[in-house]
């Protein structure tokens, strides 16, 4: 009889997933400091170099089980076949520009307003999944279904419901997703 074994077959996505946990777990048991010292972007001074750390980091946090199992179970869900189709060190750069991006805008646009979790990440993975098919010449109907649903429903969201939900990184993440696959599917 054959034995299975398990594999870490996806490096970066379960990496960033097992991050995420451990700064949710620290979070709990530091009362929420070091979310608000490492894992939630805000208004902060630029003197403080922890502002330019939490431009990427913001989105290993989460504000509770909740957030954290619906942006895990899309990115374990996606991440996966990505990073097969794409590589480790592609995916990688897709989180860290989305973090990035994401964080600079809630910092220059939203100075009131916090923003932690892996949503824009997850944006960018259902964007990026819809190119999975993508030949030159072509635009796949899933990718402008996929964009309809997604981002159609994020602009709706944010115009007509008062919740504490960024609409505009999730769709900055689609964005960021659609052009990554874009460009990583053209054929040179």
């Amino acid at each position: 009889m054959k034995r299975f074994k398990i594999t870490f077959n996806s490096p970066v996505v379960l990496g960033f997933i097992f991050i995420s946990f451990f700064a949710l777990v620290f979070g709990y048991l530091t009362a929420g400091m070091s979310n608000r010292l490492l894992f939630i972007t805000y208004h902060s001074a630029l003197s403080d170099p922890f502002t330019y750390v939490r431009f990427f980091t913001h989105v290993l946090g989460h504000s509770g089980w909740d957030h954290y199992i619906g942006n895990a179970a899309y990115i374990l869900l996606l991440g996966p076949m990505l990073e097969e189709k794409y590589g480790s060190k592609r995916i990688l750069q897709v989180i860290l520009i989305t973090a990035v991006v994401t964080g600079l805008i809630n910092y220059l646009l939203f100075w009131n307003v916090a923003l932690c979790g892996a949503s824009g990440v997850v944006f960018a993975f259902i964007l990026l999944t819809s190119f999975t098919s993508f030949r030159n010449g072509e635009i796949p109907l899933t990718f402008i279904l996929v964009t309809i649903v997604f981002i159609g429903q994020q602009v709706y969201e944010g115009l007509f419901l008062m919740d504490d939900i960024s609409n505009l990184s999730h769709i900055v993440g689609g964005i960021i997703g659609a052009i990554a696959g874009y460009k990583l599917n053209r054929k040179k």
